[in-house]
């Protein structure tokens, strides 16, 4: 009875399998059938495309590069082309022309011309000249203003060419206005901003010049000397001290 029973499950087993296998093969046979059918049609298209260019038809198509189907594009423009033609030149000879140098001479005015032939009369070493200097400075600070100012003039008059004339044309009418000789102090500050306008002391000078103007009572002279170190020299100290001059100046000194 157990045997029967098995060998009835063997025989549907078998059958069922076969029906599978059957099927799968029905459905590759298919799939190979709409594979071939598009090779077909694939090849078929190439064909006629490859007829359409003028080529023999192949089963592969042909692919021109891109540098091979402009070639004839570049080719027709180089032969537009002109044809250059290398000139060479010869440099001329010849001499350059003549260029006018020739300046006419102006003669200096008197004033000019003696602060220009001024060389000074000092002798010594740089150190001695410095020290010349600094001696005047130290007369100012210890209370010795009257040796101070000789020594500071006469180290501007020694040597007009020192960077630091003007400055001691400076400190020497400082050590005037704490003397409260203020008129000789003016004539000093002037000729330090006259002969040295480009100097590091100038704008200092203009100020004090102001202030001996203002100790002077010449009050149209100094507000225009303030004025002029604020329109110069914009930024500095010394124009905002001017600035500042000018705000707190009384009523005598904002009209003549």
């Amino acid at each position: 009875m157990s045997a029967a029973l098995c060998a009835c499950a063997t025989d549907q087993v078998s059958s069922a399998e076969r029906l599978e296998l059957l099927a799968s093969l029905r459905a590759l046979r298919a799939e190979n059938a709409r594979v071939e059918a598009r090779l077909d049609r694939l090849e078929a298209d190439l064909k006629a495309v490859a007829a359409a260019a003028g080529r023999p038809g192949s089963g592969s198509p042909v692919v021109s590069p891109p540098a091979a189907a402009a070639a004839p594009v570049v080719k027709g423009l180089k032969e537009e082309m002109p044809a250059l033609t290398v000139v060479k030149l010869k440099p001329r000879r010849e001499a350059p022309p003549r260029l006018p140098t020739e300046v006419d001479v102006v003669e200096p005015p008197e004033a000019m011309a003696a602060e220009v032939s001024d060389t000074g009369g000092g002798t010594g070493t740089d150190a001695q000249v410095e020290e010349q200097f600094l001696a005047g400075l130290d007369a100012l600070k210890t209370g010795d203003p009257e040796s101070g100012i000789t020594r500071l003039k006469q180290f501007a008059k020694d040597w007009p060419r020192h960077p630091k004339a003007d400055n001691a044309l400076y400190f020497a009418a400082v050590g005037m206005m704490a003397s409260r000789e203020f008129e000789v102090a003016e004539s000093t500050l002037e000729q330090a901003v006259r002969q040295y306008p480009a100097g590091d002391a100038t704008v200092d000078a203009l100020l004090k010049l102001a202030d001996c103007r203002a100790r002077l009572n010449r009050h149209a002279e100094a507000r225009a000397t303030w004025e002029k170190i604020v329109a110069t020299y914009p930024g500095t100290s010394a124009a905002t001290t001017a600035q500042a001059r000018l705000a707190a100046a009384p009523a005598s000194l904002r009209k003549d």
